[in-house]
């Protein structure tokens, strides 16, 4: 396979640029991010709605990668319990080389095709699950490895990766192949294609959550309250609501714990 995302950068002599003109060249291309993104929406849709079925009825969503992609799986995961209130066990993101890969380069850890699928038996991943592999490559036999035996145990598969037609692709029930084009810096693959797969993850994520009820008509009506601008922003959610003053919506919200609890419980 050709893999647009080792192709050498356009720009030329990048070394001599000035720091505006690197900057410059860095913004263009990150504005054609978007673009690529838009047009693979209909790949997001069908992954999306695959994911949200299964997890309506009781399935998890899990992700694996390595390196930049590894880490996009992790902070997207992560980000799950406190921006919807679900359970930590909800959404699961499994990097390479495990935790201390998050922070440090963890030596070969992307290049064993085996590890993937025994880090998801600490979960005990199930057919009634999903599981998306991240790489821009589309090549990382971590993920290969993860996918293929994933899918032979009946687990709903799909991917978010940067080239067109590789492996990973092939062991997906559901690709998203976002192709982004060279880098600005040759191979540097958290850039653009690091973009692309956070904006898809964002996509995923929300989208599902969404279709899971954690949201009404605008608003994160579960977020948890583990800071004081979370409680205002959650104070003025229950105000909107309610149509009532500030200081009867902060206790109705101190009182029940989510916005969504304080609003039913004045419908009682």
């Amino acid at each position: 396979m050709i893999r647009v995302t080792e192709q050498e950068s356009t720009y030329n002599d990048i070394d001599k640029m000035s720091v505006l003109e690197i900057l410059k060249g860095i913004n263009d291309e990150d504005k054609t991010v978007p673009y690529a993104v838009e047009k693979v929406i209909p790949q997001i849709e069908k992954l999306a709605s695959a994911v949200a079925e299964r997890m309506i009825n009781g399935g998890r969503l899990f992700y694996i990668g390595a390196g930049t992609s590894g880490r996009l799986g992790v902070v997207d995961a992560s980000e799950c319990p406190p921006t919807f209130g679900v359970p930590f066990d909800w959404v699961v993101g499994i990097i390479a080389g495990g935790d201390t890969a998050i922070r440090r380069a963890v030596e070969n850890a992307e290049d064993d095709d085996q590890q993937a699928w025994i880090d998801l038996q600490e979960f005990k991943i199930d057919a009634n699950d999903c599981l998306i592999g991240l790489a821009a490559s589309g090549t990382t036999p971590y993920v290969i490895g993860g996918l293929n035996t994933a899918r032979k145990n009946g687990i709903l598969t799909g991917c978010i990766v940067c080239n067109e037609g590789g492996p990973i692709a092939a062991e997906s029930d559901f690709p998203v192949e976002v192709v982004v084009g060279p880098e600005f810096l040759t191979g540097s693959t958290r850039m653009k294609s690091g973009t692309a797969q956070k904006l898809v993850l964002n996509m995923l994520s929300t989208t599902v959550m969404i279709k899971l009820g954690r949201v009404k008509g605008n608003k994160m009506v579960d977020m948890q309250l583990t800071n004081h601008k979370l409680v205002d922003r959650g104070t003025q959610m229950v105000m909107d609501e309610l149509n009532i003053d500030y200081e009867h919506a902060a206790d109705l919200l101190i009182r029940y714990g989510s916005v969504r609890k304080a609003v039913e419980s004045t419908h009682k």
